[in-house]
């Protein structure tokens, strides 16, 4: 199982490169995890640094979990390379979950920033996209209306994760369709909906008080605070 170690670990360090922190210092001079929120996440850079920044993190945290299921998860089937081996796994699907979830590890827990990264959210997405890209387009659509609806990115975000295994169930169920390795991706993608709540714990918390940040510029000048 050489094989398969070795993708989990290049998919957690894929996931571990901590775009946020990196971007602070090296353009800002300080550590985004002492501004804002804390957290070091697109959101926070969306608040603290402006839309671009922002956006420009948001779309390199995505690419982690895009990298770990397309790319890094097929050096576990590659036969031309040495430590290739016959895999128990028949569905290919699985391998690209447990790389995407590695990457989505080493985004929240970074072995190059003290193990404190960001909510996952962005890197998720990008798995997701690598794996069911349908069902990102629709988590997509849903996050994007009621982050507009809202101006709550936390709340955009979770939609966003129910959203996920609810159109999966949706298209298998009730409009019939087709969809390979569908128990896989049903367990996965609830999994991966408890995590995200999981670690927007606290955005849930100050979602109900009325105290979570909401967007209100695109500047990163200044943000409501309910």
């Amino acid at each position: 199982m050489f094989n398969m170690l070795l993708v989990v670990l290049l998919s957690y360090i894929v996931g571990s490169i901590p775009t946020a922190v990196m971007l602070s210092k090296w353009r800002h001079g300080f550590d985004i995890r002492t501004k804002g929120s804390g957290n070091a996440g697109g959101t926070n850079v969306f608040r603290v640094l402006g839309w671009k920044s922002g956006v420009f993190v948001m779309l390199v945290d995505a690419l982690k979990g895009v990298v770990a299921t397309t790319l890094v998860a097929r050096l576990f089937w590659d036969p031309s390379l040495p430590f290739y081996n016959q895999t128990p796994f028949d569905d290919f699907t699985i391998v690209q979950i447990i790389c995407g979830a590695a990457a989505i590890v080493g985004h929240v827990w970074t072995v190059f920033a003290g193990f404190r990264g960001g909510k996952g959210i962005a890197t998720a997405a990008g798995m997701l996209l690598g794996v069911a890209p349908t069902e990102f387009a629709v988590s997509l659509t849903i996050f994007a209306v009621v982050f507009l609806a809202s101006r709550y990115v936390s709340l955009g975000s979770i939609a966003a994760a129910v959203a996920f295994p609810l159109s999966l169930v949706v298209r298998y169920n009730i409009l019939m369709d087709e969809i390979p390795s569908y128990g896989t991706l049903v367990y996965f993608s609830v999994g991966v909906a408890l995590f995200l709540l999981y670690s927007h714990r606290t955005n849930i918390r100050r979602l109900i008080a009325g105290t979570e940040h909401k967007i209100t510029s695109f500047s990163g000048k200044r943000s409501s605070e309910n």
